[in-house]
């Protein structure tokens, strides 16, 4: 009589391997929400997108490009050491919020010490919006909506450094509408049945109250005021090579004026990056980005009622705007 076989014992899946970094997924800029009941609606957050590992013994902020900048943000790290979870890769917005609840920029560079500030880098908050990784298993392959049910548990209701960037089912023109109206950058919506995908795609849109881009900033006209900043002048991407676009005369406080001017002034060089010839213009190293804010392109190509909006490091990986 033959022996009973002995029953196989039930076969345990390996971890997942925790990716060292993200290559982000990038929403696209379209005109209006789309419609029907596959998309879900955030608000545009205006700060710095980071991505927070969390890792045996560590935790690490990256930003889009790659970057460890786990030392400019130790309150959401140290937020991160308390969810409850032994790995996990976060992603989503670090901002510092004005008195009204609106994420500004401005607030959240001086946060991070580029220019002098009574704003502490404990007033940055990380607004998460999706879970790409967690205790030992890669959610990337997952539908949005069920990333997002992994990752409310462990950020809803939180007032730290780390909470959820609330996700709204809703009529998207009605949404952008009243977004607009509270003075908000936009709109983001996502697919919710879509998988995690790294780069620029349909499955993420955003919808912008007004444009807004990335210049690298290659120099400046002095203000008649003396010591003060007359207009940034900016350059675009084309072909690979830096293109002038025209320049920036609004947007910043008196005292801001100042020190753009003076932070400048330390990087100023008679090898220009973009063919311009201007009397007053003092032309600087390429290495600094302008987040401005505009209405529309004039017919040759430069800038219409530019607004400076705040600025950041060309090292951060920003997406300098490119011409076609």
């Amino acid at each position: 009589m033959a022996k009973p076989s002995a029953k196989k014992p039930p076969e345990i899946s390996s971890p997942d391997p925790m990716p060292a970094r993200v290559d982000p997924c990038l929403a696209t800029l379209v005109d209006k929400p789309p419609k029907g009941p596959d998309w879900a609606f955030e608000v545009k957050w205006d700060g710095y997108r980071i991505a927070v590992h969390i890792e045996p013994g560590r935790v690490r902020t990256l930003t889009r490009g790659g970057h460890d900048w786990t030392e400019r943000f130790p309150a959401i790290v140290d937020d991160a050491r308390r969810l409850a979870v032994k790995t996990a890769i976060l992603d989503g917005e670090a901002v510092v919020l004005d008195d009204q609840g609106r994420s500004d920029f401005g607030m959240l560079q001086r946060a991070l010490g580029r220019l002098p500030s009574a704003v502490e880098a404990g007033a940055i908050v990380f607004f998460a919006f999706d879970l790409l990784y967690l205790d030992g298993r890669d959610l990337r392959r997952l539908a949005l909506r069920e990333r997002r049910r992994l990752l409310e548990p462990l950020v809803a209701g939180r007032e730290g450094a780390i909470r959820l960037s609330e996700e709204v089912q809703a009529d998207g023109d009605e949404f952008f509408r009243v977004a607009c109206a509270h003075g908000l950058e936009g709109i983001i919506a996502k697919h919710v049945e879509k998988p995690y995908r790294s780069g620029r795609g349909e499955w993420w849109q955003k919808i912008t109250c007004k444009r807004r881009d990335s210049f690298v900033i290659v120099g400046f006209e002095p203000s008649t005021v003396p010591g003060h900043l007359g207009r940034l002048l900016l350059a675009a991407l084309k072909g690979g090579e830096l293109v002038y676009v025209g320049g920036c005369g609004t947007g910043w406080s008196h005292d801001l004026s100042r020190e753009l001017r003076k932070l400048l002034e330390g990087m100023a060089t008679k090898s220009p990056a973009v063919a311009l010839r201007r009397k007053a213009a003092v032309f600087v190293e390429p290495v600094l980005v302008a987040e401005v804010e505009y209405r529309a392109w004039t017919d040759d190509g430069k800038l219409r009622h530019a607004s400076f909006k705040g600025i950041r490091d060309l090292a951060a990986n920003s997406t300098i705007y490119e011409l076609q």
